[in-house]
């Protein structure tokens, strides 16, 4: 009796998912995000002219004419002139360096000093985590900008004491953050198999436990930017941060503050380019927030 023929059956296709790192995924997720893509808009805006300041700035920042005092915007001076005659519009452009540079420095600053407190007090605890805890409690028993102008009166007002009274008086707060971080991570299945493998805490901390802090820490560091041309800005208004010439934000409000009601173009200027900027940083916030925290996505 013969037997039947099996016929050849087509192979099975076994349709393979695409692995995707969360950087990757965040990265998808924040390209969907309008609001952040406009805040990256600003901001990149901003970066181009603080850049190309040399070069679009029609005037020098530091000269005026006094026969040109507070005229009004014009096709000679867009944005008008001040109680000196200077270029509004000039010193706006200039202004950009120094609010995006004191920005971005002072977090950088507190950024690094806050995560290495951070880090040593969440992961080896005991009388290090007291210390360092106790020193946070003591700065944010503080309100940030008398805290701010304290370091300024001891170091003297200049520009970079303000950037540094801004470094350090955010310190606690990505101190804080980090440590709470890091005394939850510590005690994740692949933290104790790191250690129960003998591997060194240094490079345990560097290896995973740091890694793993990266996304709160960029977040939280993307909006302390704001805050911190704010605090720049509220430095300056007091006479604190930068000193004439320097055409930053807050020192132009401070002094023309006078003239609102004669030429309010001196202080509508500034004060758009400081709203606008932040406006910027806490769109682009709360977009990485939503990207890279897990319990956003739906």
């Amino acid at each position: 009796m013969a037997q039947p023929q099996l016929q050849p059956q087509a192979p099975i296709k076994v349709k393979q998912e695409e692995v995707v790192s969360p950087w990757k995924d965040a990265w998808r997720t924040l390209r969907k995000n309008k609001l952040a893509l406009v805040g990256f808009g600003i901001i990149l805006f901003f970066i181009v002219v603080a850049v190309l300041a040399p070069w679009i700035a029609p005037y020098p920042y530091y000269e005026g004419q006094l026969v040109m005092k507070n005229k009004p915007p014009s096709e000679e001076h867009w944005f008008g002139t001040d109680y000196n005659g200077r270029d509004v519009f000039s010193r706006v452009i200039y202004g950009a360096q120094i609010s995006l540079w004191v920005g971005t420095f002072s977090v950088i600053g507190s950024v690094l000093a806050g995560t290495l407190l951070g880090l040593l007090a969440g992961y080896y605890g005991r009388w290090i985590d007291t210390i360092i805890s106790r020193l946070f409690d003591i700065m944010l028993a503080f309100p940030s900008i008398l805290l701010a102008i304290a370091v300024v009166a001891i170091l003297g007002p200049s520009l970079q004491n303000a950037l540094i009274a801004i470094a350090i008086i955010n310190i606690p707060t990505f101190g804080r953050l980090v440590r709470a971080r890091v005394l939850s991570l510590k005690e994740e299945e692949f933290v104790m198999a790191a250690r129960a493998i003998g591997m060194k805490n240094s490079r345990i901390i560097m290896q995973h436990i740091l890694p793993n802090s990266l996304a709160p820490i960029i977040v939280t560091g993307t909006m302390g930017i704001a805050t911190a041309i704010i605090e720049a800005a509220a430095l300056g208004f007091l006479g604190l941060g930068a000193q004439a010439p320097e055409p930053e934000w807050g020192k132009m409000l401070a002094d023309s503050r006078q003239y609102i009601q004669k030429a309010p173009w001196t202080v509508i200027f500034p004060g758009l380019s400081i709203m606008l900027t932040v406006l910027g940083f806490n769109l682009i916030g709360d977009g990485l927030r939503d990207a890279l925290d897990p319990r956003m996505k739906s």
